[in-house]
């Protein structure tokens, strides 16, 4: 098995920057890294979770679904990790399926190497809880949206969040979002009909808003978005 770099590991995965260093060479002999295609899925929504994973480089999809509809949680990227609610208790499912977007590298650690972690430096579940409580935020944030606001608001909050998450601003003061998504991914995300979000996808490029090119967006002028949001 291939060795993990412990270097690379604390630059590319921010939780591990907060670990002891002694307690971290400990650490990394027990910790696999693991390689996805695109499309392939990491666990399913009911499995037993006894992993958690941190992202070294692509993007992860979490959603739940039933036989009708999928609602997209999140989308993850370098640097974050998931799974991590399944290794509280033992026998816990997993509450969302994991989805590979494109080709993805994770590191994973088993449940009672997790667990060891735990009882040698205590302030493990504090950085687990800051990360939590900021993943129940959005949840929060999601739970209004899909209550309250319509799908084309909807729609317009989500961009700015992924322009946030995952975009570069341009000169121009544009936003790129490098990620491919679909009109079916966004209306996942937003969960609305897939033909309701291609018309709202095409007037907000009509508005001079918005540009899509394979499957790519760009937020042409964000802070009109949010005015169009605050109408």
């Amino acid at each position: 098995m291939k060795s993990i770099d412990m270097n690379k590991l604390r630059a590319t995965i921010p939780f591990f920057k907060d670990i002891d260093q002694v307690l971290l060479e400990q650490l990394v002999p027990y910790m696999r890294e693991e390689t996805y295609k695109k499309g392939e899925i990491i666990f399913h929504e009911g499995d037993e979770g006894n992993q958690i994973f941190f992202i070294r480089s692509g993007m992860v999809s979490i959603y739940t679904s039933n036989k009708a509809k999928r609602i997209t949680l999140a989308y993850l990227t370098k640097g974050e990790y998931f799974g991590e609610m399944a290794l509280m208790q033992p026998g816990l499912c997993r509450s969302a399926t994991a989805e590979t977007l494109n080709a993805v590298k994770v590191y994973s650690l088993h449940r009672s190497d997790f667990h060891q972690l735990v009882e040698k430096d205590r302030n493990v579940p504090f950085l687990l809880l800051n990360y939590t409580m900021e993943r129940l935020r959005k949840a929060n944030h999601q739970i209004y949206d899909l209550t309250f606001l319509n799908v084309q608001n909807r729609i317009i909050r989500r961009l700015l969040d992924l322009g946030k998450e995952v975009g570069a601003t341009r000169e121009d003061g544009s936003c790129h979002i490098p990620m491919k998504i679909t009109h079916q991914q966004l209306a996942d995300t937003v969960g609305a009909a897939r033909e309701t979000v291609s018309k709202i996808i095409i007037e907000l490029q009509e508005q001079e808003l918005l540009n899509l090119s394979n499957k790519k967006l760009t937020l042409l002028n964000p802070e009109a978005l949010i005015n169009k949001l605050n109408d």
